[in-house]
This record gives C-alpha cells, structure tokens and sequence, in this order.
C-alpha cells in the first residue's frame, strides 16, 4: 500500500483511527497514538502547502504582463495629502498627495511583494508619516523605509538611532541629496541638501549610518561622483545606493566615466528608474536613445548591483515601468532581469 495524501490533521485523525460513525468511536491505544503521529505531521507540512498554494493563486491573479518572481519597489514616495496632521516643509516642492492606503491597495492589485519608501524631502527631518505608513502595511514587513537627516548637523547620529530603535528592521539607508550644479556652492543649513560631502561630519554620519546597519542613498548628479568615491572607499563595507542613473543627463560625458567607475567600489550599487531614463534621454517615452547609456551602466555594475525602483502607483504606470525594463534590458537574460526586479533589493535590504 503507497502512502496515504492527507488533506487536514483532523483528516489524518480520523483515517489511521479509521471512525465509522455505524461502528462507534472506540479506538485501541496504537490506533489513537498513530492517528496523533498523523495528525502532527499533517500540520508540520501544512504552512509549506499554504504558501505553495497562496503563490500560485497570486500568479493566477496577476495581470498577465506582470514579469514572474518577486518584484520590490525600491523607489516609492508616499504623501499623506492632510497637511494639517502630517506638514510639509514651506520650502520645499508642495507634492501631489500619494497617500500610504491608495498605494497599499495598487500593490496588492500589481503583486509588488515588497516596498521601500523612500522618504520624501517635503518631510524633511519629521518622519512621521513614515512611521504611518509602516502600520499600515497589508503584511507584516511589506514596507521598509529610509531616512533624512543633515548629515552635517553633529546631532543626526543620535537621532538616526532613535529612529532606528522605535522602527526595528525598518530603516535601511539615510538618504542624501547632492543635485546642485556644478560650481555652485554647498549649503550649511536651511534645507537638507546639498552639503559639503568633504565637511568632516559627513564622515561622522557614514560612519554612524554603518554602526546601525544602514546604507547611504544618494540623490546626485554625476559631478559628485568623485566625492562618492571617496567617501566610499574609506567606508567601504557600508552599502552606497545611486539613485535614478545618478541623472546622467545633468553632467557631462567625463562626469558619467566617474560615475561607471565607481561600480568597482564593491558595495556601490545602482538604481534604475523611469527618471533615470528620461535624463539620459532626449525622446519621449519609451526614451530608445537612452538604452545605449543604460548598455554602458549594465556592463559596469552588473546584473547583482542594479535595483528596480518607481514602478508607479497606479496599474498604468506599473505597466509603462514594466515595459521601460524590458526594452532597456532585453538583451539580458531572464535570470540576471529577475535579480535586478526583485531579487538583489530582497538580498541588499534583508527582506524576509
């Protein structure tokens, strides 16, 4: 006789007791002690089942466009819209509101298995509708985020930390602007952006960023790319995530060669996005002139340092996002394309 395939414990239970509601409920000892065997390992494989039939249910449910395998958005910007509870700064951009429960509704509908806020400079240093955000989640550890504080001011260390304590697992890069032009000079204060990143403190806060097990995501230009290295290398064990291409279209050809250079540091990784593109790009959507550029940064980082970020908040975006990967990386393989969708994210921010 082959094994038997139990459906429940409760059904593994009753078969190796073999009831018969005609012939009543006695049972010997070895029938009750072998139905309770069953019955244990029938809940043992139960939550491999479970899951099993709850990934293929979602993958019968997606929208047949949708690529297989995990996906995380590494590059979303939520905003409450309610001024009142959750303020903007006044010096700021004043952004279109993408509320944290509108976006956990389209995830659901895309599949997106994971999510990074990306803390939005409106907020500046008052990170609470992060933190908002974060319990409203449709599962536990859907959403991480990251933070934005001066990294000059002495006293961000203490603060990252506190931010850190309250939201454990949560926080997984402080992110920094440096999108000034050229030959413009750093600030001091006022907005956090666009400091000195030779200011000694800057070193303090990378340092600081390391002990808590964060990476650095920088929002730059490619004139800064030098800078980078620098700090890069003295910290190199510490994570260093580019954003957007770093703009490729706001520097110069010899600024980008800088930018390429810097995937020899091992722990620089790029971000892809649809902003990327477009600043590499001088045509409208889907920007075909920009896929030479974005053939150059693939074969400096590599399948295993590119991310995938602003998949949209809406399933049209999502689909144009969907479609912007596939032509610039359709000379890839599909395993290497599954890396850069989801897999290198899960890996680089330690999703479960």
């Amino acid at each position: 006789m082959g094994p038997i395939l139990l459906s429940s414990p409760s059904e593994a239970f009753a078969l190796v007791c073999d009831w018969d509601f005609n012939e009543g409920f006695m049972i010997s000892r070895r029938q009750w002690i072998l139905g309770a065997l069953a019955a244990a390992q029938a809940w043992t494989a139960q939550p491999q089942g479970l899951k099993r039939m709850a990934k293929a249910l979602s993958e019968a449910s997606a929208p047949p466009w949708r690529p297989k395998g995990i996906i995380i958005e590494s590059h979303i910007h939520l905003f409450a819209g309610d001024p009142a509870r959750f303020p903007y700064n006044s010096g700021s951009y004043a952004p279109h509101p993408e509320p944290v429960e509108q976006y956990v509704k389209f995830a659901g509908e895309a599949h997106i298995d994971h999510a990074v806020i990306v803390h939005p400079e409106p907020y500046q240093d008052d990170h609470r509708y992060l933190e908002y955000s974060f319990a409203q989640e449709p599962a536990p550890g859907f959403f991480k985020g990251t933070c934005l504080f001066d990294p000059i001011d002495p006293k961000t260390p203490q603060r990252m930390q506190a931010l850190v304590r309250r939201n454990p697992g949560r926080i997984v890069a402080l992110r920094i602007h440096e999108t000034h032009a050229a030959g413009t000079p750093s600030t001091a204060s006022g907005l956090i952006r666009d400091r000195d990143l030779g200011n000694p403190q800057m070193a303090v806060t990378w340092r600081a960023a390391h002990a808590l097990g964060l990476a650095i995501q920088i929002h730059c230009i490619p004139h800064y790319a030098v800078g980078i290295a620098e700090l890069a290398n003295r910290f190199r064990e510490t994570p260093v995530l580019l954003d957007h291409l770093a703009r490729p279209g706001q520097g110069t050809p010899e600024e980008y060669e800088q930018v390429l250079k810097l995937a020899q540091i091992q722990r620089v990784y790029m971000k892809f996005t649809s902003t990327g593109v477009a600043s590499a790009s001088k045509e409208p959507f889907p920007h075909r002139d920009a896929k030479p550029l974005v053939r150059r940064v693939y074969d400096a980082f590599g399948s295993d340092k590119i991310i995938w970020g602003e998949l949209g908040t809406n399933m049209t975006q999502f689909q144009q996002a969907v479609q912007l990967f596939d032509l610039m990386f359709d000379f890839v393989p599909e395993p290497e394309r599954a890396k850069m969708r989801g897999l290198n994210a899960k890996k680089l921010f330690a999703f479960s």
